[in-house]
């Protein structure tokens, strides 16, 4: 190996730590929403769709900032459950994805655990680093 790799420096690797700390939000926000039978990545989905409205599979991909074969997956998973609804477009290759009754239930009820993670994560983090996490997420939708 040559003599001007400093391999060490590796340890304060920001990919590598973002990725721990997406993980470690995420389980905060999966442990208050388990009871609820239903993911953060899940939450967030049908929260959207509540806010939106109906959306399109690209749309809602892009605004979750997901890959589509991921989104699809947990869609799938909804649908299941009667939370959402998918159905044609208006153009034969879009499929529409929409709130049902029982996924607004679903958000109005866990709502409260999602503010319980919500809050407790941003204390943790300080509202600096959350405002910078925020001006990061735009700035990767861009």
């Amino acid at each position: 190996m040559a003599n001007d790799i400093q391999l060490a420096d590796c340890a304060d690797c920001l990919c590598l730590a973002s990725r721990r700390a997406a993980r470690t939000i995420t389980r905060a926000f999966d442990h208050e929403l388990r009871a609820f039978g239903i993911r953060s990545t899940q939450f967030s989905l049908l929260a959207l769709l509540e806010l939106k409205g109906p959306q399109s599979i690209g749309d809602l991909a892009e605004s979750l900032g997901a890959d589509r074969t991921t989104l699809t997956r947990n869609l799938a998973l909804l649908e299941k459950q009667s939370l959402i609804k998918i159905r044609p477009g208006d153009d034969a290759r879009a499929r529409i994805v929409s709130i049902m009754p029982k996924g607004k239930s679903t958000v109005a009820r866990s709502f409260p655990a999602w503010r319980k993670a919500q809050m407790a994560m941003t204390a943790s983090l300080g509202g600096e680093m959350v405002k910078s996490l925020h001006r990061l997420a735009q700035a990767s939708s861009k």
